[in-house]
């Protein structure tokens, strides 16, 4: 069976499961014309993404109290980031979305968009991806895994981006040099080098409290930088030094825990 039945499959499991409150192995292979085997391997998936409680033969719907979707996990200022930098995805996009806890509030913004093609290399990001209920096609760098950045990294890495033409490169930093560009305590720069040589636009997504952090390794410089996203907290001088390097800068509404509780 190819993917996209096995994703309608699985989300008519979740709508049944909402519908019920509970589902048995037996009776989702008798409705959907599958062996048990395929059945539990959906329900192990769907619970693995936090969308069912698996029991013994058959699953659960998870209390509403403990429901946690991928993108509640990300802190609500990123959130707010992330929703900022989507309004720049156009349908049929071809995008890189780089690992990082901010990037990856791009992908809850992305079920709404038609005909993407997002390449990856965080396997974190690539399972919520391909969750995604408009299937984009999904490409992974491959290479060399990271476990600092928790990412792959490489010369395989580098070698497969190199084999495309990209829109969009959406990626995060761990700090700001207002003269310089993006900084990064990774010491493994080639790849994001390479992301932005083969995308036409490169967002940066950043909080403005990195602003300033004084971190040893330049990743982009701001040459290679086309727009940068930060909360409405960057200090109109910093708006100033960065739009002087002609980089285009948005600014997205601040959002705490306090002000989103």
């Amino acid at each position: 069976m190819n993917k996209r039945n096995t994703q309608q499959r699985r989300h008519s499991i979740i709508n049944l499961l909402n519908a019920q409150g509970e589902v048995s192995v037996e009776e989702l292979s008798l409705r959907f014309e599958t062996s048990e085997v395929t059945i539990r391997k959906d329900l192990a998936t769907l619970e693995k993404s936090g969308l069912l409680l698996r029991r013994y033969g058959g699953a659960v719907a998870v209390p509403d109290e403990v429901i946690q979707s991928f993108s509640s996990k990300i802190a609500p200022n990123k959130l707010s980031i992330a929703k900022a930098a989507a309004q720049l995805i156009n349908d049929h996009n071809r995008i890189i979305i780089d690992s990082g806890s901010t990037t990856a509030g791009l992908i809850a913004q992305l079920n709404n968009k038609r005909g993407l093609l997002v390449m990856t290399n965080s396997l974190l990001l690539a399972n919520a991806i391909q969750e995604l209920e408009n299937e984009p096609t999904l490409l992974m760098t491959g290479g060399t895994w990271d476990p600092h950045s928790e990412s792959f990294q490489g010369q395989i890495a580098e070698q497969v981006l190199r084999s495309y033409n990209f829109d969009q490169l959406f990626i995060g930093a761990d700090g700001i040099d207002l003269a310089r560009g993006t900084t990064t305590f990774n010491e493994l720069t080639g790849l994001s080098k390479v992301m932005a040589e083969v995308s036409r636009e490169v967002v940066v997504m950043l909080e403005s409290e990195k602003i300033g952090r004084r971190i040893p390794n330049l990743e982009l410089p701001w040459s290679n930088i086309s727009v940068f996203v930060s909360d409405d907290r960057l200090p109109q001088q910093a708006v100033n030094s960065i739009e002087q390097h002609g980089v285009k800068v948005i600014l997205a509404p601040y959002v705490d825990s306090i002000t989103q509780a």
